[in-house]
């Protein structure tokens, strides 16, 4: 059963952690607005990329995307909301790097994503959909006994999603520490954004 769990998650963890629309918009918060800021928005992701990992285990996903409008939906709202959301990132003001980002004291208009936009992301992301329905598919943990084997891969994977956004946060925060130059800080948010759109697009041909 270890072995079972280590090689799901070695499967998990490089396709789920890839880039991704999820993962890169988490990271170019972090860097857009800081960690505490977008601590909501990464529940969110968290909170809606699991709610897709249930979808999955229970079989509904794969009757969901079988429908072609749901998927053309589903697909129609992520587009949509994420190039919403490169532009408010591309557009952030640049944090000052000597003030902490919880004491930089920020506009209506530059309020980092919020919990809600990060479900929404997170549910009709393609890509979650088919890294978690992929590795869901190919591995089983306890194959001896259905509804154990179910539970502990939600649980596995589940642990996954925490982490990998998690760490892209952090990851996206860290280049906030180093932006002492303006104009630097603003090619590094239009370079996130860039990213972002091309994570989307990437998301859309392997659709295709």
């Amino acid at each position: 059963m270890i072995e079972n769990l280590l090689l799901l998650w070695l499967a998990a963890l490089p396709l789920m952690g890839s880039p991704g629309p999820a993962t890169i918009s988490l990271a170019a918060s972090g860097s857009a607005f800081g960690i505490r800021p977008s601590l909501g928005y990464l529940g969110g992701i968290i909170t809606g990329t699991i709610a897709v990992l249930l979808l999955v285990a229970t079989g509904i996903a794969t009757a969901l995307l079988a429908h072609p409008i749901a998927g053309q939906v589903l697909t129609a709202i992520a587009a949509i909301y994420i190039l919403y959301l490169a532009w408010k990132i591309a557009t952030a003001p640049i944090r000052p790097a000597s003030k902490p980002a919880h004491q930089t004291q920020a506009s209506p208009k530059a309020k980092a994503p919020d919990f809600r936009g990060g479900v929404m992301l997170a549910i009709a992301n393609p890509k979650a959909f088919a890294a978690i329905g992929a590795v869901y598919a190919a591995h089983a943990i306890a194959p001896y006994s259905a509804w154990l084997d179910n539970t502990l891969k939600i649980a596995a994977l589940a642990l996954v999603i925490v982490l990998v956004n998690s760490l892209w946060l952090v990851f996206g925060a860290g280049f906030a520490r180093l932006l002492s130059d303006p104009r630097f800080g603003r090619i590094i948010n239009i370079l996130f954004a860039a990213l972002l759109i091309a994570s989307l697009a990437m998301a859309l041909l392997s659709l295709s």
